[in-house]
């Protein structure tokens, strides 16, 4: 605890305190906020906030890792990263480049199922949401080194 009258360092913050984009999204679902998108609700706001950098359809933009599919690019977001809800937390805190965290929560999901969808992860039609999300089965989770389950626990 801060000493009285400090700066008020190590003072824990309130729960109101964090901004939103400052809370994890862990894998097994936590810190996922309310909302939910699909990949035509994803597609719609691809065009509009994404295709200036990524391409009309995320292979051809002049910014990478294009969206999909796989046989473009080694290691698409939708088929390379181990957790789909990583997928949401970096959308949602680092796009669009040109307006970082500008993203409503339905837009960042639905931009998520998009990308899912585009690399064959999950249906075109399935709605993603923060009950969803962590029970999408990434096709290369397995090739991953899990280094929580090495020091013998998780941190969720």
């Amino acid at each position: 605890m801060a000493a009285a009258g400090g700066p008020g360092l190590g003072v824990p913050l309130a729960a109101d305190e964090s901004p939103f984009y400052a809370i994890y999204a862990m894998p097994d679902g936590r810190g996922l906020p309310p909302g939910s998108g699909t990949a035509a609700d994803g597609a719609e706001i691809y065009a509009a906030k994404c295709a200036q950098c990524h391409g009309e359809t995320g292979i051809e933009g002049p910014i990478m890792p294009p969206v999909g599919p796989n046989d473009v690019w080694e290691k698409p977001a939708g088929k390379y990263w181990p957790y789909a809800t990583t997928i949401f937390a970096y959308i949602r805190r680092a796009m669009p480049l040109d307006a970082p965290k500008s993203l409503s929560n339905n837009e960042a999901y639905a931009l998520t199922a998009f990308i899912l969808s585009r690399n064959g992860v999950i249906a075109e039609g399935d709605t993603i949401t923060a009950e969803t999300l962590p029970d999408v089965a990434m096709p290369n989770r397995d090739n991953f080194t899990d280094v929580w389950a090495t020091q013998g626990a998780k941190p969720w």
